[in-house]
């Protein structure tokens, strides 16, 4: 019968395997990356595949610290990548930037004809 530590360490060194092979093709997308928007979302991805690197080693050596460290990781990331965002989306083309003010902008409620005299019947007198 095989032993429950066994099995542990197999299924930890197969997690680090396809968490490796998921670093490198993030990596590899993060340096070919044709718009910045799937660079930034490689970055996210690296940083979840780490997330996860921390979280297996955690786990295969019962160092509980290793947790927190990946749980302070993910907050940064997070940060980090929203940050990205913001800076991809200030980076817009200006005509794309007009055209969504355009479309946000509320409309001018009409205003009402001029009345010229008591009655508020316009024209001359």
């Amino acid at each position: 019968m095989i032993s429950p530590l066994a099995i542990m360490s197999t299924a930890a060194a197969v997690a680090l395997v396809i968490l490796g092979i998921a670093f490198l093709l993030a990596g590899w997308r993060v340096l070919v990356g044709p718009t910045p928007p799937d660079r930034i979302l490689a970055l996210d991805t690296l940083s979840g595949t780490a997330i996860g690197f921390i979280a297996v080693l955690a786990v295969k050596t019962g160092f509980s610290l290793y947790i927190d460290i990946a749980i302070s990781l993910g907050l940064v990331a997070f940060l980090a990548t929203v940050a990205f965002a913001r800076f991809v989306m200030s980076r817009a083309p200006v005509a794309e930037r007009h055209s969504e003010k355009k479309a946000r902008a509320p409309k001018k409620p009409k205003v009402a004809a001029k009345r010229s005299d008591k009655n508020g019947r316009k024209g001359k007198k």
